[in-house]
């Protein structure tokens, strides 16, 4: 006798819903979702005019200091987790202002961090000892569980993106932080020490690489910038990246970072850029020049300061008419590591 109509859909039902109390669930109702045929993703492009954004994070400075915020922030949330504290989906992203003889307190955590500055000159970013004095486009680290303080000796504010990979912590359950006793940690070595000892090409004769961040924390946008301009004189541009570096530990040649990697590029007058796909969600901010950006059917006219995100898996193509160079961080370490990370060109 057959069964009526509907009635293997009516038993799966109703398996479904014994077993769920059994907390169990069928893999073949979501195995598509689950692995599918190319990246899904959630992160959406998003974009943010740094001249619209400044005149808020000003008034911040107004309303709370430094001291009492522990870190003076406005959160860049991409529109597609609002109230997530996410700029992709694997990194945190916002903007941090410190006005002069403000102390942003000494503290650590497990989250690495990258702080690259925008705006002002003179505040200080130290870390396990050392200062670093930031100017723009300067890239400085504060890596996984080394005590960082902020300190504002300069004539006007100073303001600078933070890059974390709270996310990615969070996922994994690991989120530790400490605060130090003090507000600012003593002085252990002079400014420029760890650039000298490590950033030179050579290293001290004793030393032996660790595995994790650099031993590099700061990285100086004039050097970086020299780099780019001598590299642009003896090669011809990539169609799609133009002349584009990326930043290492200089005692092993990874990534400076262990989840985060950051990269400069610089795109000559007149590029015009191929079509760009990875897996990896990937932060902008200009540093110099004006130009567009289309992100999948979204179409970024920038220039200085502004920051852009570009999906996993979305296509990206860049383009200016005077030039332009761009820094940009993203997971792509990670899932170098992982074996995941993947590219292709259109």
């Amino acid at each position: 006798m057959n069964k009526p109509a509907g009635s293997i859909s009516q038993q799966r039902d109703e398996y479904y819903r014994r077993i769920s109390k059994q907390h169990l669930s069928p893999l073949w109702e979501v195995l598509h979702a689950l692995i599918p045929k190319h990246p899904k993703p959630t992160c959406v492009p998003a974009y943010w005019k740094y001249d619209a954004l400044r005149p808020s994070l000003i008034e911040a400075g107004e309303l709370i200091s430094a001291k009492e915020a522990t870190r003076r922030v406005l959160i860049l949330e991409n529109p597609a987790y609002p109230g997530e504290s996410r700029v992709t989906n694997t990194l945190y992203a916002g903007l941090q202002l410190l006005k002069p003889g403000e102390v942003a307190p000494a503290h650590r955590h497990a989250q690495s961090a990258l702080r690259f500055v925008l705006e002002g000159e003179g505040a200080f970013t130290a870390v396990d000892g050392e200062r670093h004095y930031m100017s723009p486009g300067d890239l400085v680290l504060t890596p996984a569980w080394t005590w960082h303080d902020h300190g504002g000796e300069s004539d006007g504010p100073v303001i600078w993106l933070d890059g974390l990979d709270i996310p990615i912590v969070q996922l994994l359950e690991a989120g530790f932080a400490e605060d130090m006793p003090v507000e600012q940690q003593p002085v252990a070595r002079p400014a420029g020490d760890s650039l000298a000892r490590y950033g030179a090409n050579m290293l001290p004769v004793d030393y032996r690489p660790q595995a994790g961040a650099s031993p590099v924390f700061a990285y100086p946008y004039s050097r970086t910038r020299e780099a780019l301009y001598q590299m642009s004189r003896g090669e011809d541009a990539h169609p799609c990246h133009g002349y584009k570096m990326r930043y290492i530990n200089p005692a092993t040649g990874s990534h400076a970072m262990p989840t985060m990697a950051t990269f400069m590029q610089l795109l000559p007058k007149g590029f015009d850029g191929g079509v760009h796909r990875s897996t990896d969600a990937t932060v902008f901010v200009v540093v110099e020049g004006r130009g567009r950006s289309t992100i999948g059917e979204h179409v970024f006219e920038w220039g200085p300061r502004d920051i852009f995100v570009g999906p996993s898996w979305i296509p990206r193509r860049h383009q200016t008419d005077e030039g332009a160079v761009i820094f940009s961080f993203s997971d792509r370490v990670v899932q170098e590591q992982l074996g995941l990370w993947r590219e292709s060109y259109e």
